[in-house]
């Protein structure tokens, strides 16, 4: 209070640097709540950024038939998992075998784009997304639902860890 009195006793004169003086309390504190605020903002990434970005390459290579394109954004771990249709399902090699027939040559395959993204850092390494996919043949909606992914940094890339489906 006293600076603020002092600042509008002097007028445009600034305060004196005594009395932005702080006491070891407050210079811990001041210290503590400029690593929390600063240091996470900037370690943390953009997840909005870095999941539409996913999205759109992995819409891009469905639309082209490019399954390695496509399957490239999941985690090629046997840990991986796949909630839809009320059932779970673990590995990477599920979600090979599910797609892949998709994307055989002749295969009918609807194409896909993806609407009302969110997501949000949980942490440094980890994402979590929420989002719609529609699958449409020319003006036709053919299939859509609401879907959420976790996403982790592995070795630099964003990968799908797990991905829980559902259709409307």
């Amino acid at each position: 209070r006293r600076s603020v009195a002092k600042h509008i006793t002097h007028g445009n004169r600034r305060p004196s640097r005594r009395s932005h003086v702080r006491t070891p309390v407050k210079r811990k504190r001041w210290l503590l709540l400029t690593l929390l605020a600063g240091g996470c903002g900037e370690r943390l990434p953009d997840a909005l950024a870095v999941v539409d970005t996913m999205m759109d390459r992995g819409a891009e290579a469905w639309n082209r038939g490019d399954f390695e394109a496509f399957a490239g954004d999941y985690a090629p771990e046997s840990t991986t998992t796949f909630v839809s249709g009320g059932r779970v399902q673990h590995g990477f090699e599920w979600i090979r075998q599910n797609y892949a027939p998709v994307f055989a040559p002749g295969a009918a395959r609807d194409s896909l784009r993806f609407e009302s993204l969110e997501a949000r850092a949980l942490d440094d390494d980890y994402l979590l997304a929420t989002a719609r996919y529609v699958l449409f043949r020319g003006d036709s909606v053919t299939s859509s639902g609401p879907f959420t992914l976790v996403l982790k940094r592995i070795s630099g890339q964003w990968k799908i860890i797990h991905d829980h489906t559902s259709r409307d």
